[in-house]
Order: structure tokens, then C-alpha cells, then sequence
């Protein structure tokens, strides 16, 4: 097994958490906060946090540009600090990345969405240096396997990848 993790914010952790987890090749998800100014934050307290998602995933199986193209069919790419009726930069759409490669990687696959055509405007996910992941509240994990009819506002919304 090739193990490695990857790091994605695209909106409320818990929607991706669950469509994540049942793709092929993720071994484990946690959902938390990334990329803000304090230490141990939490759901009433992370200032410039976002809600992110660490994905454990076997390479072996599946790769980093794989995860890449999910995440830009699941959410809305295109739209500032925003997805569905949840609003404020917790909600934005980041790749955290962890080195020059991944950071490379998400440079070329953002143009390649660009291109599609896909979306009506162009791309505002950015591309954030990796920093401490901060798991989330146990209430917070798994959220939608306890609560099956939670609020989300993903889906995927193109059945087709963008390679």
C-alpha cells in the first residue's frame, strides 16, 4: 500500500466527507479546520480557518489528480467563500498542498477546468501552502452517516472526469 494524505476545502466539511469516503482508493476521511490564524480551533472559534477535509488515500488505487478531478465535480469551484446558502471564507474552495508537486499538479488541473468549459466562470479555488489540520469536534465527524438526512450541498455534478 502507497499511503499519503491530501488536503481540500470546498464548503461544509460534511458534505465532502461523504461523498469522499466512497471513492475508490480513500482508506480514511476526517473532517476539521486548516489554513487559519489560531491553534486548536473549533466550530464557533477558527478564525481564517476552513472547513477542510483530510483524505488518507492509497495511491496505488487512486492519485492525487484523481482526487483533484472529484473535487472540482462535487462543489462549486467558482464562487467566492460561497457554497450553496453557506456563506464567509470558512466555505471557500482551497487545495492545501503539501509540496511543489501537488502544488504543480493543481496549477495545471485548475486550467484544465478552466478549459472544460464546465463551469460559467472561471476557477477562484485557491491553492494554500499545507498547515496544521486540525481535526474537528467528534460531533462533527462522520456527520452525515449519523444523520442521513443532514444538510448538504454537494452532489456531483458531472458524471464525466475532466481529463
Amino acid at each position: 500500500m502507497n499511503k499519503k494524505k491530501a488536503y481540500i476545502a470546498g464548503g461544509c466539511f460534511w458534505g465532502m466527507e461523504e461523498l469522499f469516503r466512497k471513492r475508490p482508493g480513500i482508506l480514511d476521511t476526517e473532517v476539521g479546520y486548516i489554513g487559519g490564524s489560531n491553534d486548536n480551533p473549533t466550530y464557533k472559534n477558527h478564525p481564517g480557518h476552513a472547513e477542510g477535509i483530510e483524505l488518507d488515500y492509497d495511491a496505488d488505487i487512486t492519485s492525487f489528480t484523481e482526487i483533484l478531478d472529484y473535487f472540482f465535480r462535487m462543489h462549486n469551484p467558482t464562487t467566492v467563500d460561497q457554497q450553496g446558502n453557506d456563506l464567509g471564507s470558512s466555505y471557500r474552495s482551497a487545495i492545501f498542498y503539501q509540496n511543489d508537486e501537488e502544488k504543480k499538479l493543481s496549477e495545471e488541473f485548475i486550467e484544465i477546468v478552466n478549459n472544460s468549459g464546465r463551469w460559467p466562470s472561471k476557477v477562484v479555488t485557491t491553492l494554500e501552502p499545507y498547515s496544521t489540520f486540525w481535526p474537528a469536534e467528534p460531533e462533527h465527524q462522520d456527520y452525515l452517516q449519523l444523520r442521513p438526512n443532514g444538510y448538504t450541498c454537494h452532489f456531483e455534478r458531472f458524471d464525466t472526469p475532466f481529463k
